[in-house]
């Protein structure tokens, strides 16, 4: 909308993304400061629920943050996404004043087996794993790790697998076929297609 701010706009995209039925919505604006990422992140936990909506069980969608479990716990958000440079699980788990586990959830984005079985070993809840096709946005994690690995992937491990990079409509299928838990995408989201019609089109395979 003319005039609009970029974190206004983000948020109304957020609203959307939770209206169109999706189930976690990741917050990754790493350039913004601590307090302007915190007052997006309770205005997106508060579209999309509030906080302790996720026990009442009427929360529309998952807040998740990128990296900064500090805001994502303020925040009362759902959880927070750990990079293979961020904190390290134990570290956060064992925070003394850390968040009480609880419904928080911690995943952590893992290009490998052995990143893999380590942060299911250290308490993750769930794992971001890829690139599984080829995508622009992951090419500095290397070459498509493809359905096979995924596959692989899923069986080593007892939590969620989350298929990531270069997921589109056309392959959605088959990561499920290989196991995954669900799918994350960017590119996805943003086409001409609504997202609501995007998770129609996804759910309905």
């Amino acid at each position: 909308m003319p005039g609009e701010s970029r974190e206004s706009a983000l948020l109304r995209r957020i609203e959307t993304a939770a209206a169109a039925g999706l189930d976690w919505i990741q917050i990754r604006e790493k350039d913004l400061p601590a307090r302007e990422l915190l007052d997006l992140t309770r205005r997106a936990v508060g579209a999309c629920g509030e906080p302790g909506a996720l026990r009442a069980g009427s929360i529309l969608a998952r807040i998740l943050v990128n990296d900064r479990a500090d805001v994502a716990w303020a925040a009362g958000a759902a959880g927070v996404h750990l990079g293979e440079k961020s904190l390290p699980i134990p570290a956060l788990l064992n925070a003394p004043r850390g968040p009480a586990r609880g419904d928080f959830l911690v995943g952590a984005s893992c290009h490998s087996l052995g990143a893999a079985l380590r942060a299911a070993g250290e308490g993750a809840n769930y794992i971001f794993f890829g690139p599984i096709f080829a995508t622009p946005s992951k090419a500095a994690f290397g070459p498509p790790q493809g359905l096979a690995k995924l596959a692989e992937i899923c069986r080593a491990v007892p939590i969620p697998v989350i298929a990531i990079g270069g997921i589109a409509l056309e392959n959605a299928a088959a990561c499920a076929a290989a196991g995954a838990a669900g799918i994350g995408a960017i590119r996805l989201f943003q086409g001409k297609s609504s997202i609501a019609e995007i998770v129609a089109r996804l759910t309905a395979r």
